[in-house]
């Protein structure tokens, strides 16, 4: 099975590293999980690779509210995630040379590693809010291109 064209609002499994384990040194995220794409770029030439970032969903509350969207449970419910409550975190990205070696295949999907597409207006909020916390230069950028 082929890999999908990474575009914005694309959720996929990602070993997502967080930026404090990042500056402690590590170079893989602790667990997959569910990422979604907020930015992909196509430099349309063979010796660029397309780039993207992509946001980390989890379980875990946010410390603060402000810098995450809950995951309403129907999106889980169309994406195949579990019916726990989760957030995405806007303020930690991840950069990376597309395909990278961090995607993750998904064990219940035959080894795809697309869930599938955030909701157009769910997706349009996840970027206001990034806007918005990129205007107060309070978003993390981890690269994972070594």
């Amino acid at each position: 099975m082929g890999l999908p064209d990474p575009k914005p609002g694309l959720v996929i499994s990602y070993s997502f590293l967080w930026s404090e384990e990042a500056e402690q040194g590590q170079v893989e995220g602790r667990k997959d999980r569910p990422c979604a794409i907020v930015v992909a770029l196509d430099f349309s030439e063979p010796a660029k690779p397309k780039q993207v970032a992509v946001v980390p969903i989890t379980h875990s509350p946010p410390s603060d509210p402000a810098v995450a969207i809950e995951i309403p449970l129907p999106v889980k419910k169309h994406l195949g995630l579990d019916s726990e409550r989760s957030w995405a975190i806007l303020d930690e990205f991840n950069v990376f040379a597309w395909p990278g070696y961090d995607l993750r295949p998904i064990k219940e999907k035959d080894g795809r590693v697309e869930y599938g597409f955030l909701p157009p207006r769910l997706f349009d909020q996840i970027i206001e809010t990034i806007q918005r916390l990129d205007e107060q230069e309070a978003i993390a950028r981890t690269s994972r291109d070594f």
